[in-house]
């Protein structure tokens, strides 16, 4: 037997081997070469779509709710219309807006003659600003119209985080009343920080706030 001719050249018969490819979408992933990821790639991070950034149309809607074990008084409504809180923010005029708007719903819940019932204005710590905010420049518009004193600064707060957040006290008011507003208020663990700060010290608290920022 000339066995020089049953041999196979295994050469040829690889050469006409194709590999199949495996179609995931629009990327082709090959069998014999699996893709790997370069894990020290640096990934972009994704632009703020502000299209999803809370708005207010000023639809006026007095609410009484409670978050976070606080009761708190609202005007308006987180809507999915209107002006941004970035937009609302910037515009100078809407501070004197927001005083003009809460400033009767205090006056009908607490009385009219709120400089002889030893009443003050606070509000929520500064977190990102070193001049005044916007909820501070409404709340000295607000004690001024009232004619009561406002107590700017008197709690701080380190964390830039506002679940759990802990206050710490800068100023006590001497005023035993005390009405803390904030400009707008989404779970209320702000305003929980403030209760859980001033009531140890004796004072009243009655919480009100321009925008209920959840619908």
């Amino acid at each position: 037997m000339d066995n020089g001719a049953d041999l196979i050249d295994l050469n040829e018969i690889l050469t006409d081997i194709v590999v199949p490819k495996i179609e995931v979408g629009s990327v082709s992933v090959s069998e014999s070469k699996p893709s790997q990821k370069d894990i020290f790639v640096e990934e972009k991070r994704k632009a703020w779509d502000k299209s999803v950034e809370a708005r207010c149309d000023f639809t006026y809607r007095l609410r009484l709710t409670r978050r976070s074990n606080v009761n708190f008084v609202s005007i308006w409504q987180k809507s999915l219309y209107g002006r941004t809180l970035t937009e609302i923010k910037a515009d100078d005029d809407m501070v004197q807006f927001f005083a003009d708007s809460i400033i009767p719903v205090i006056k009908e819940m607490l009385g009219y003659n709120l400089p002889n019932g030893n009443w003050a204005v606070v509000t929520t710590p500064k977190r990102r600003h070193l001049t005044k905010n916007f909820a501070t420049r409404i709340s000295e518009v607000i004690a001024r119209q009232l004619g009561i004193p406002f107590y700017e600064d008197v709690a701080s707060c380190r964390s830039k985080q506002r679940m759990n957040a802990v206050f710490t006290l800068n100023v006590l008011p001497k005023e035993a009343n005390l009405i803390v507003f904030d400009d707008f208020v989404t779970t209320g663990q702000t305003l929980a920080s403030m209760r859980r700060l001033l009531e140890e010290h004796g004072k009243n608290l009655v919480f009100f706030t321009g925008i209920n920022n959840k619908l």
